[in-house]
Order: structure tokens, then C-alpha cells, then sequence
């Protein structure tokens, strides 16, 4: 047996467990062994010591090889004995995280409880430092404390298993929420403290109708609200404005919180005179104008911030991306009036080295750098890189589109500007399906594509059926026919549409047609097009009712052997449109407009015109744009001109406008709004007329809608991009200018007589309320639509429910 003696006696207070006893004040080694290893190799615990055999070592170089032990973060308690001239480490391994649980966590989500493990050091596989564990639960204890739960407790259990390894579980009793019982301002002599109150988003009381209203402390919550109240003053000209102290008192059972503000307001000053220094660019003129304070002006914080944000955007427009503008105001606590200098330090003109695309998949680098309105090896411009970034996003083809422009290290004169782009599907298989209080369960189907193979070129071959209708269309545009941006598209398309099945006046219409279009660039957000088409109509099974009367008088001469009439028109189309909205596909600021005009050739079997005029616009009404309101609007008219063998032409009735449907109004059955069916009846010598419920339309249509565009409850962040909710209200109407009103209403109607009405007069409004939900899918655009009409005619039949795949509005 070895006689066993402690070698020294030292970092008893530092060094938990470790034992020593001084018995020579030094020795030369002899040996050295280290026992209890398990995880930890001899070789790696042995590299941690600096002692090797054959040194001579006293009580301090024992205490270092201590120190670096317990450094190396493998164990738990080490104690150095001496046996003979032999060292013996006798080591405790920290044990190692086998499983790691979570239980009672319902305000912090798991995965973020093991990320803040992680960065502590404390994971599955690694050894566990339970000296950490109470700083990890007074961390996540303060967490709660900072959302008003006082109560809140958070326990570390520790279960030893085998082979030294340990089951680490976190419970959590995370209690209620304090409320806050009472907001009280004190010093505040100008502004009332409700005035105050109100402005923050904490709240000592809530109406009783505000189910959701939120009276719960939040520690963050309270600076932004200090942050909101120094704003309001400093907006209104109170400079000097401070807030002395703020006192949050909690109640004994821990569920109230009283919250003391105190304030010393100070007076009003006035803005004395605005000066410019600094380097101006020789631009002092167009800088003076950016600046829209004057002299007289009530000092206003926020008007201050406004104009450096307005000449940093100015001088970003001419390369200077990195301005220094600051505003010094001099106070004049005598008179109360303030001086502000504007210093400008416009920095070095920077240029662009590179720009950078990443994220597209699919779509083409050149079909994005075509977009790109700023260009490389030019000096950097603000305003085109915001325009190329809305030009994309306008696009449909990305989901997002984020941009940052990053300096090149060791310069200070270039960046790299950084496309992100996040792609959509940009296909759609175009599929419908409705379900009315009448028309029951309709389908349709189609194939598009608006990014063909990544080209950019839009193209498609659609072949669609429902109960009305049969369509086979092909198309193909390319938006970049020429490199300046005009545009080529071509169309050839088929349609046998059965009237009666769509819920107006009984015809069958088989059309072919062949279109050609280009379009001409204007400017960023303008556009020209012109279109040349040749369209032939097989109209059969009409039945002839009173408002085409004339226009039955003029072709029923010709009609063909099976008592069909077939018309061949060419006809071209001018079109304007405008486009400044800042997404594709779910926009929530700009606005869009599109002006057409198509007229047939004269000589043509049918000779008329039809003009539309579409507009849509949105205001973000949060900062984030998670709010908006939407208007959008609708006018056409159409008619004949010329005459033929004697008769004024007239527009076909085959080319009137209709209302209904979730692309107008919404609640109400499509083609079913405006004009019906009138037929006349010769009893004996007498001239009856009836009403019926089949819709004619009309040669004038308007119909609008405003929408307010607001989160979608419920749904996960992740795809709040990709849904939209809006709640609406549709109005509109058709109408026919035609119709000669007096004539049928000297007559006796003898059927359906509440149908009929002055079809020639626009004052026949419907009205819808609803909510729609869209979500752009993989397969395209799908919109749900629950609509009730609130103001309707005898006649009007209402639709629910509606749901569509590949069509937006």
C-alpha cells in the first residue's frame, strides 16, 4: 500500500472539492495518474496539465494544473493527492445531457427555449455546468417579469442516469398576467391625461364592446409609450419637454400594477430661422425647397426628422449614398425660439461595382436585370434602385423582392447593390367553382403561364368548360419583342357559349377569332397598345325578344339556310394603361388604370364601338401595410354607328355588358344585373308586353367596390404573404341606353310585371356586403367570396358562396 498525503491546501474557497496538504514545500514528479475518467480521454486530460515527470513542482504549479483543469470545462470536482513523489488527480466528470424537457411553457415557444440553451452552452451530447442553470432560469424568470407575469417561477430538475449522464427538465409556473389597474400622468397641465392616455398602447380600462382589448403590463410596451408621449409634445412645439421619473408599483397579490408618470412640459417655441451649411453640391436652391419649415412655424419633432430623411433621399438621387444630415437647433430659452442649423456632409459619391441576383430558381437572370433601371458602373441612385425593386415586384413573378446595397471593404466609393428575390408560382391552373342559391355547383378549368420557362413570356393553352360555356384559347406574349420594351402578343382563340345556361336570354354564340398586339412604353408607369383582330360570330337558336328588335330587323334577312346569322368583323382596339402598384399580385399602395377602345373597321358585318375604363387603388393605412383600404371602379358604354340598308346600327347584343359575380358584384349570380328580357305579345289587335327573368344586359355598365384589407386571423406569419383577407362592399349597375321605357310602359304587362323597369336609366343600384379570402397557392390564385346582397330588384338572384382558382381582382 501507498502511504497517501495531501499535497497542498490551497483554493479551498475557489476550487470546489479540491484537497491539499502541504508535506514538502517542493519534490521532483515521479509520476503522474489521473483517476475517474470515463468521458474524457487520458491523453486530452493529460495535455491540460503543464506538469510533466521529472519536474520539480511546489504548491503553486499545483494550483495552476487545477485551474487549467477545471478551464477545460470536463469537470466537476478535482482533488490532487501525493503518493510517494507521485501525483494522483482524482477528477468527477461533469456529466453529460442525455434528453433535455420542457414542460408548462406556453408564453416562450420550445424551439426558442433551446436556442437560448444552446448559446448558454447546454445542449443534448455536450457536459452540463449546473453552476449555469440558475442564471438561465433568473434569465427566463426576468422574461416574464418584463410581460407582467410577477408570479411566474422557472425550476431546473437534474435526474442522474447511468454511465454519469443526467435528464435536464425546465418547469414552468407561468401564472397570470398583472393588469394594470391604474395610468397616472402627473405634471401634465396643457394636455388633459386622457388626451395622453389614449395615445398609448397600454390601457388602465377598455370599453366593454372591445373584447379585445389588452390591459396587461409589458415592460417594452411602457418605453415605447414614454418614446410616443415625448413625441406628441416635441410635435407640438415643446422642446424642453421631459419626463422626470416613472414609478410601476405592483400590488401584494401580485395581479395589479399602478404606473406613475411624471412630466414637466415646459412652453411652446417657435421656429426663428432654418439655415444650411455643409457641402450643399451647389443645389442650395433645390435643397431650401426640400425644407418645408419656416420661420413662424411651431417647433415640431417630427417635421425636423422629415426633412433630413428628405435631403438624405435627395442627395441618394445623385450618388451620395451614405449622407450626413443632422439638424442643431440653438435654443433661445428667452424669447422661446429656436434656430435650426441643417448640417449637410453629402460624403463621397459612391458607384455601383456589381449588381447582385440570387433567390430566382426559375426565372431568368436576364429577364430581372432587363428591369433594372439602375446600371452598373454609374454612380449609385436611390430612386432607380427603389424603381428597378418596384418594377420587379410588379412583375407577379416574386413574392418578395428586398434590396441592400453593401460597401466593398477597403473603399469608400463603391457597393455592390443586392437583388433578393423570393419566387411565386407565376402558372395558375385556372379552375372555378361556384356554388349559388340557384345555380348550384359550376366548374371550369385552364392552364396559364406568366413566366413561361423562366423567359419572362407569358403564354398558355387554355381549354375550359362549365355549364354555359366551351373555350379553347392559345396565346404568347413577349413583353420584350424589342429591346426598348415593346411588346408582341398573339391570340387565337374559340367559344360556343349557351346563353340560356348562363343565365341570359336564350342564343348560342360560336365564335373564332385571331388577335395581334404591341405595346409601346411611355415612360416607367405608362403604357400604349394597339391590337388588329378578325372575329367571326355564328349567333343560332335566338330567340327574338323586344330590345333587339331592331337589331333583328336589320340582319334577319340574312340569315343562313339552318336560320342561323353569322357575322365577320375586323376590328381594332387602343388601349392606355398606368401601373404604379407596389406588388403584382397583392398590392397594398399605388394604383393601376387601363383606358380601351375597340372599334370594328367599317365595312364590317357589324359595325360598333365599346370603351372601358378600369381603376384600382390602395392606401396603406398602417405602417407595415398589414392594414389597407382598397377602392376600385368600373365604367363602359358601348354602341353601333353608321347605318346598314336604311337602319342605324346598333351594338350586338352579343357584345353587352353584364353584372354579377365575383369579378363585379359579388352576392349576386353572374350576368344576372340589369336589363331583362321584355316580349311582346299581339292579342287581337292589341300590343301586351311580359317580363321575364332572363337577363339581357346593357350597353353601359358602372360598378365599383372599397375594400378594407386587414390580417388574416389566426394564420402563421409564415404565410402572411401568401393570404389575403378583405372585408367589402360591391355596388354597380347596367343599363341599357337604348331602351325606350314610355313605349313599354303604355303597354299591359300580363307576366313577371315587378320585373320590369326604366332599363334605360342608371339608378337601378345593387349593393353587396362580404368577406373574401384569397390565397395565391402553388396552382395559382384561389378566392373564397361570402357576400350578401343588401340591396336588390325583384328578379335578382343571389349567390352566397363563391370560389375560384387562377382569378384575381
Amino acid at each position: 500500500m501507498f502511504k497517501k498525503q495531501l499535497v497542498v491546501g490551497l483554493f479551498v474557497a475557489c476550487v470546489s472539492g479540491a484537497s491539499f496538504a502541504e508535506s514538502d514545500s517542493a519534490f521532483t514528479v515521479a509520476d503522474i495518474r489521473i483517476e475517474g475518467l470515463q468521458r474524457v480521454s487520458l491523453g486530452a486530460a493529460l495535455l491540460q496539465i503543464p506538469l510533466r515527470v521529472g519536474d520539480e513542482v511546489d504548491a503553486a504549479e499545483i494550483s495552476d494544473s487545477i485551474k487549467r483543469l477545471y478551464r477545460s470545462g470536463n469537470f466537476e470536482d478535482i482533488k490532487v493527492y501525493r503518493d510517494g513523489n507521485g501525483l494522483v488527480f482524482k477528477v468527477l466528470e461533469r456529466p453529460t445531457v442525455s434528453n433535455i424537457e420542457f414542460s408548462g411553457n406556453d408564453d416562450i415557444k420550445t424551439e426558442q427555449l433551446e436556442e437560448s440553451l444552446r448559446s448558454s452552452g447546454i445542449k443534448v451530447g455536450e457536459p452540463l455546468d449546473k453552476t449555469n442553470l440558475r442564471n438561465i432560469e433568473k434569465s427566463l424568470e426576468d422574461f416574464y417579469y418584463s410581460v407582467g407575469k410577477y408570479s411566474a417561477r422557472v425550476s431546473s430538475i437534474v435526474t442522474p442516469l447511468p454511465r454519469n449522464r443526467v435528464d435536464l427538465k425546465f418547469t414552468f409556473q407561468e401564472g397570470l398576467s398583472a393588469e394594470i389597474e391604474q395610468i397616472n400622468i402627473i405634471g401634465n397641465e396643457k394636455f388633459s391625461s386622457g388626451e395622453l392616455i389614449k395615445r398609448m398602447s397600454l390601457s388602465d380600462s377598455a370599453p366593454w364592446w372591445n373584447v379585445l382589448a389588452d390591459q396587461k403590463y409589458q415592460k417594452q410596451k411602457l418605453a415605447g409609450d414614454l418614446e410616443i408621449i415625448n413625441s406628441f409634445y416635441y410635435d407640438r412645439g415643446y422642446i424642453r419637454f421631459n419626463i422626470d421619473s416613472t414609478q410601476v408599483a405592483l400590488t401584494p397579490d401580485k395581479k395589479g400594477i399602478y404606473i406613475t408618470i411624471n412630466v414637466d412640459e415646459g412652453e411652446v417655441y417657435n421656429i426663428e430661422k432654418v439655415e444650411l451649411s455643409g457641402n450643399l453640391l451647389d443645389k442650395s436652391e433645390e435643397l431650401k425647397g426640400l425644407v418645408s419649415i419656416q420661420p413662424g412655424d411651431t417647433y415640431s419633432g417630427s417635421a425636423v426628422t422629415q426633412t433630413e430623411d428628405l435631403i438624405a433621399k435627395f442627395l441618394g438621387r445623385y450618388g451620395y449614398a451614405y449622407p450626413q444630415v443632422n439638424v442643431f437647433p440653438v435654443i433661445n430659452d428667452e424669447d422661446k425660439t429656436v434656430v435650426l442649423n441643417i448640417n449637410i456632409d453629402p460624403g463621397s459619391r459612391v458607384y455601383v461595382r456589381r449588381i447582385n441576383i440570387s433567390g430566382n430558381t426559375i426565372t431568368k437572370d436576364e429577364v430581372i436585370r432587363r428591369e433594372m433601371r439602375q446600371m452598373e458602373g454609374t454612380w449609385l441612385s436611390s430612386r432607380l434602385v427603389e424603381q428597378s425593386r418596384a418594377r420587379l415586384s410588379r412583375l407577379g413573378y416574386f413574392e418578395t423582392v428586398d434590396v441592400e446595397t453593401v460597401k466593398l471593404p477597403g473603399t469608400d466609393d463603391q457597393v455592390d447593390v443586392n437583388f433578393v428575390v423570393k419566387e411565386q408560382p407565376s402558372g395558375s391552373f385556372n379552375a372555378g367553382v361556384g356554388y349559388g342559391t340557384e345555380s348550384g355547383l359550376s366548374l371550369s378549368a385552364g392552364v396559364q403561364q406568366d413566366n413561361f420557362l423562366g423567359s419572362g413570356n407569358r403564354a398558355g393553352i387554355n381549354v375550359s368548360t362549365n355549364k354555359y360555356s366551351k373555350n379553347f384559347d392559345i396565346n404568347f406574349t413577349n413583353p420584350y419583342f424589342t429591346k426598348d420594351g415593346v411588346s408582341f402578343g398573339g391570340r387565337f382563340y374559340y367559344t360556343d357559349f349557351e346563353a340560356s345556361k348562363a343565365d341570359i336570354v336564350d342564343y348560342n354564340n360560336e365564335t373564332i377569332g385571331l388577335r395581334g398586339t404591341l405595346g409601346f412604353p411611355v415612360n416607367e408607369d405608362n403604357r400604349l397598345s394597339i391590337s388588329l383582330g378578325l372575329e367571326q360570330n355564328k349567333i343560332s337558336q335566338l330567340n327574338a325578344y323586344a330590345q333587339i328588335q331592331q337589331f333583328w330587323d336589320i340582319y334577319s334577312p340574312h340569315r343562313n339556310d339552318d336560320g342561323s346569322l353569322t357575322f365577320q368583323s375586323l376590328d381594332t382596339t387602343l388601349g392606355w394603361s398606368r401601373n404604379t402598384l407596389n406588388n403584382g399580385t397583392m398590392p397594398t399602395a399605388g394604383s393601376s388604370q387601363r383606358f380601351d377602345t375597340k372599334i370594328t373597321i367599317p365595312g364590317s358585318d357589324v359595325q360598333y364601338f365599346k370603351m372601358s375604363f378600369d381603376t384600382r387603388h390602395f392606401f396603406p393605412i398602417t405602417s407595415n401595410h398589414d392594414w389597407a383600404f382598397s377602392v376600385r371602379g368600373k365604367v363602359g358604354y358601348g354602341n353601333g354607328y353608321g347605318e346598314l340598308e336604311g337602319n342605324e346600327q346598333i351594338l350586338p347584343f352579343f357584345e353587352n355588358f353584364y353584372g354579377g359575380g365575383y369579378s363585379s358584384l359579388r352576392g349576386f349570380r353572374s350576368n344576372t344585373v340589369g336589363p331583362r328580357a321584355l316580349y311582346l305579345v299581339d292579342n287581337s289587335g292589341s300590343a301586351y308586353v311580359t317580363a321575364s327573368n332572363d337577363s339581357v344586359g346593357g350597353n353601359a355598365i358602372a360598378v365599383g367596390s372599397a375594400e378594407i384589407i386587414f390580417p388574416t386571423p389566426f394564420l402563421d406569419e409564415a404565410y402572411i404573404r401568401q393570404v389575403r383577407t378583405t372585408a367589402f362592399i360591391d355596388f354597380g349597375t347596367v343599363w341599357d341606353t337604348e331602351f325606350d321605357y314610355d313605349r313599354f310602359s303604355q303597354m299591359q304587362c300580363i307576366s313577371y310585371c315587378d320585373r320590369l323597369g326604366d332599363y334605360s336609366s342608371p339608378d337601378r343600384i345593387r349593393a353587396s356586403v362580404g368577406v373574401s379570402i384569397q390565397w395565391f397557392s402553388p396552382m395559382g390564385p384561389l378566392v373564397f367570396s361570402f357576400a350578401k346582397p343588401i340591396k336588390k330588384y325583384d328578379g335578382d338572384r343571389s349567390e352566397s358562396f363563391s370560389f375560384n382558382i387562377g382569378q384575381t381582382f
